[in-house]
């Protein structure tokens, strides 16, 4: 071989080897490239799944999927709540429908992100456990060879033998909790476990409470009634005004109770920049459970009533005025109270009266009449103002009527808002002048329908309604316990500090025992020196001290060279 061929040779070699010392990435080309594959990508994407970093970004979505659920009505919880944001929100609610917004917690994209979560979270807790079960049966490392290099040390000489030192650091050790053995000439101890062992117990809390939310979705059942003052309820379906459940759910799971709504009592404030400000809201009611005994209680806003697995909360209430209605011929075609909702804080509340059944007109065939009404508990006095309440409480209560004529849509077979008055298929009363008909009336006045059509009265009993939510949450416990073991865990992991410490105790050139003591932190912890002065002292307080070692003595100074004068 020529000796341009071996250089050439050599070259090729060279080049090869600094290619696999090269720490640059590698340009990857189309041709002889690294190729995944079907397997390598499911791994790749394995990976990326349960990697801490992307368990935390998940998380965070999670909390985030989560703000518009507490700021949009959600269906789930109180339809009419949902039906009046989309009436007074006509651009966003199309935007919102198709987002899911209004069921945040149903939707699809929430509920991917819940079980991407889940998948991540067991993906990183498994290696981690099995991992920190062998940590647990392995023991302490040894001893590092220069103990002097670590960032907490101290030292000492003794006059005991180094057997005698290492069985007392042994003990102390042990009896400081420290896992501890002996390690050649030195005793190897470790403390601290429990910080991984928190670590390990708040991802599983959040696992727990993953599953407890997924539980609670597929066997709750949750429901909504509004309840005037001496009406009552029975737990069964046909009671509810609405009613969700999750799929798992049996309806044969309700409890079997009843209650009535005994009366509703409400307080504000009456003075001072907090007026008309909620004080108390308490439903006195009678219930009784399976068929038992009456029962009284008191339901207050966070204060549920509890019935076997059921819940019955306060979630809302109002007015309802009580009138009656008479056709032309004085008979009473309708008497009872109507609940009117709730449209400010001052319970300005609207409302529509159905006379559906039992009424004839002046010529004596049946008809329907409709009025819609518009209720103020606290009427600011004609001229004052507009027809809005001034104070929540009833102080001066009034009442707007506008009256209606026709078909009320309610034989269609399609569902009807009973709140609401469909005027589609309906006329409005005049009056002599030609003008419709509208009419403010307060308790014990009357409102009287032209050419002999009847009358409506406004009595001077004006009752309260409260609205109930009554709710089977079997995953709530399972929440909270695993909500409690989320904080203690998180508090472990971050108050408990993992660290090491050797003790080395050798014979000295001198004959004279020397004792070498250090520690290393597993994370920062500014009372690691601390400590180990504490432990210092203790094992130096057991061994008697040894006198310090002598000082290397200094050499003569060498005698000046002799001068020129003295060689004279």
């Amino acid at each position: 071989m020529s000796k341009t061929e071996t250089t050439e040779t050599e070259r090729t070699r060279d080049e090869a080897a600094g290619a696999q010392l090269s720490t640059a990435p590698q340009e990857e080309t189309a041709i002889g490239g690294p190729v995944l594959g079907v397997v390598g990508w499911i791994r790749w994407f394995w990976r990326q799944l349960t990697s801490m970093r992307v368990a935390l970004i998940l998380l965070f979505l999670l909390s985030l999927g989560a703000v518009p659920g507490s700021l949009i009505p959600q269906t789930s919880a109180d339809e009419l709540k949902v039906q009046a944001f989309k009436e007074a929100h006509e651009t966003l609610t199309p935007i919102y429908e198709k987002l899911q917004f209004f069921d945040v917690y149903s939707s699809v994209w929430f509920s991917a992100i819940y079980i991407l979560l889940f998948v991540s979270l067991i993906g990183c807790i498994v290696p981690r456990t099995w991992q920190f079960v062998g940590q647990l049966r392995s023991r302490p490392p040894g001893a590092p060879r220069r103990l002097d290099r670590l960032p907490a040390y101290t030292t000492w000489r003794t006059e005991a033998e180094p057997e005698q030192v290492r069985e007392a650091a042994l003990a102390l050790l042990k009896g400081r909790r420290f896992r501890a053995h002996t390690a050649g000439e030195a005793i190897a101890a470790e403390k601290g476990y429990l910080r991984e062992a928190g670590n390990l117990l708040f991802h599983v809390a959040l696992i727990v409470i993953l599953v407890a939310f997924a539980w609670g979705q597929l066997f709750k059942s949750e429901g909504g009634k509004l309840i005037v003052e001496g009406d009552g309820f029975s737990n069964t379906l046909t009671q509810y005004d609405d009613f969700k459940s999750g799929s798992q759910f049996g309806l044969d799971e309700l409890e079997p109770f009843s209650f009535k709504l005994d009366s509703f009592h409400g307080t504000y404030e009456t003075k001072g920049p907090q007026r008309g400000t909620p004080r108390t809201f308490e439903a006195a009611v009678t219930y009784t459970e399976g068929g038992g005994a009456d029962k009284k209680a008191v339901i207050r806003v966070n204060e549920p009533l509890k019935v076997g697995d059921s819940k019955v909360y306060l979630i809302a209430h109002g007015y309802a005025p009580v009138v009656t209605v008479k056709d032309g011929r004085g008979k009473v075609v309708y008497h009872g109270a109507v609940p009117l909702l709730p449209i400010d804080n001052n319970i300005t509340s609207t409302g529509a009266i159905k006379v559906m059944d039992g009424y004839r007109n002046k010529k004596g065939e049946k008809d329907q009449l409709g009025f819609q009404a518009f209720f103020v508990p606290t009427f600011a006095g004609a001229g004052e103002g507009t027809m809005f309440s001034q104070f929540p409480a009833l102080v001066s209560p009034a009442m707007a009527l506008t009256a209606y004529y026709g078909s009320l849509g309610v034989n269609s077979g399609l569902p009807q808002n009973v709140y609401q008055l469909d005027k589609s298929k309906m006329k409005q009363f005049k009056d002599e002048a030609g003008n419709k008909l509208a009419k403010r009336l307060t308790p014990g006045q009357s409102m009287t329908l032209p050419d002999g059509a009847g009358s409506i009265t406004f009595e001077k009993e004006i009752k309260e309604w409260a609205s109930f939510q009554i709710s089977q949450q079997p995953g709530n416990g399972l929440a909270l316990a695993g909500a409690i073991a989320a904080i203690a865990g998180l508090t472990g992991s971050l108050f408990i500090q993992r660290r090491r410490v050797w003790v080395r105790a050798v014979r000295g050139e001198d004959g004279v025992t020397v004792v070498e003591m250090a520690g290393l932190g597993r994370s920062e912890s500014a009372k690691l020196p601390e400590e180990l002065g504490d432990l210092a002292v203790t094992l130096a307080a057991q061994t008697p001290p040894a006198a310090p070692a002598p000082e290397p003595a200094e050499e003569p100074a060498e005698d000046p060279a002799p001068s020129e004068e003295a060689d004279k």
